[in-house]
């Protein structure tokens, strides 16, 4: 399993990033993806994730309305639209997968938004 991260970087407050992860070694079109984020001195936590079938997607209360998960089962890719974004939005961003049992993360990737 291997999930590749791209995009991300430094950006203005209420600026958009959007952020890929490319996966392989597993079926992607019947897995769980998720995003999820580490800042400074917190714990990592949940952004969203989309299921497989059906496209349903969850959000976290602090990034609802501004993010959007979505997937290319064709590309087994996995991409996080951010808009609107904040300084409280900086973290390392990590995509993540779970199969069979065990979790697999992206390398992870800075986003910084300041002015």
């Amino acid at each position: 399993v291997q999930l590749v991260e791209s995009g991300g970087g430094l950006v203005q407050p209420g600026g958009s990033l959007r952020r890929s992860c490319a996966a392989s070694g597993f079926t992607f079109s019947t897995n769980v993806m998720s995003w999820h984020r580490q800042a400074p001195g917190k714990e990592r936590e949940l952004v969203a994730f989309i299921f497989s079938a059906g496209g349903m997607t969850t959000y976290a209360d602090s990034v609802k309305g501004r993010f959007t998960i979505s997937r290319d089962n064709a590309k087994a890719t996995v991409y996080l639209q951010m808009n609107s974004l904040k300084p409280e939005d900086t973290a390392v961003y990590y995509c993540k997968v779970r199969v069979r049992g065990f979790d697999y993360w992206g390398q992870g990737t800075q986003v910084t938004v300041s002015s």
